[in-house]
């Protein structure tokens, strides 16, 4: 089974408990997923299946998308809610317009530091086994990208917004960060992711519908047509002479994408095989197989024999 399924993370789960459901309900050891949420928050959690696994590499750095909500008047330990409060609970009655002045330094290439209950590591050791022994965190600032921020309503004590960010960037350091400077303290109150790359929520499924529509046996309504994936790169459909070639690792010549400097190729109208980078002229060779090799398919038919 290779395939792209675009599941709607509930709160509660880490992004690895919803990796080791989907394999469960799939049957499918090799399962991955292009970009952690926090277990508080919820929405887009692509996943890759089978030899699809192989293209995360080409999301490491894609814009993500975010609808959420702040809560001032205190800071935690986590900057978000489901951590412990480290300052004292303040009363914060809050403007529109003075949330969205605040917001406007939070656009473009900033500096931002991670929060200490985070998966960066300190000499190989990720932050938050460190914060969760009560150990001294001390991260480094790092450079990141945001591309909007808007804060979209204001009541109270609760701003909520809208945003879109690199890979890298952490919402609660962006809230953490606004408290600090209106002095009151603040929290990330919830998050919901909805989208990555591509990956919209509109097209997401809940764990439950998938278990329910694998029983029926109509998964594949469920997973992201191959030809939506990766949009930017053009697609080639290869002869079964130009596919036999791609399975063994061999460059092809694609004399129409001569301007191309990737492309996807596919066998019929779903089957993503291959990513095949451009070498010379029209000369493209596979960087990515996504079908088994020749000396696989030997293996597995010997194996198959010997079963018998």
């Amino acid at each position: 089974m290779n395939a792209v399924l675009i599941i709607d993370k509930p709160a509660g789960l880490t992004s690895h408990d919803v990796v080791n459901r989907v394999r469960r309900i799939l049957g499918e050891r090799a399962v991955g997923h292009l970009g952690t949420l926090d277990p508080l928050a919820t929405g887009v959690l692509p996943m890759v299946i089978g030899n699809l696994t192989r293209l995360a590499q080409f999301y490491s750095s894609c814009v993500k998308a975010y609808s959420g909500a702040i809560s001032f008047g205190f800071a935690t330990d986590t900057y978000d809610s489901a951590g412990e409060a480290i300052s004292p609970a303040q009363s914060v009655s809050l403007y529109l317009t003075q949330v969205r002045q605040l917001a406007r330094q939070f656009h473009g290439v900033i500096e931002q530091t991670p929060p200490p209950f985070s998966a960066k590591k300190i000499q190989g050791v990720p932050a938050y086994k460190l914060a969760r022994k009560h150990m001294e965190v001390a991260l480094k600032p790092v450079q990141v990208e945001i591309h909007e921020f808007e804060i979209t309503e204001v009541e109270n004590d609760r701003a909520k917004f809208r945003a879109r960010v690199a890979s890298g960037t952490y919402m609660r350091s962006i809230a953490h960060e606004m408290g600090q400077k209106l002095g009151c303290g603040a929290h990330l109150e919830s998050l919901r992711r909805t989208a990555v790359g591509e990956f919209e929520l509109s097209a997401a499924h809940t764990l439950e519908e998938l278990e329910v529509v694998c029983q029926s046996g109509d998964i594949e309504e469920l997973f992201v047509h191959p030809r939506r994936i990766l949009p930017a790169l053009p697609s080639v459909t290869a002869t079964e002479e130009m596919a036999t070639l791609i399975r063994s690792g061999r460059a092809v010549n694609l004399p129409d994408l001569s301007q191309a400097r990737q492309v996807k190729v596919f066998r019929g109208q779903r089957e993503l095989i291959a990513i095949a980078t451009r070498i010379a002229g029209t000369l493209f060779h596979p960087k990515i197989v996504l079908i088994e090799s020749v000396n696989a398919v030997k293996a597995a038919g010997r194996r198959q024999s010997y079963n018998v």
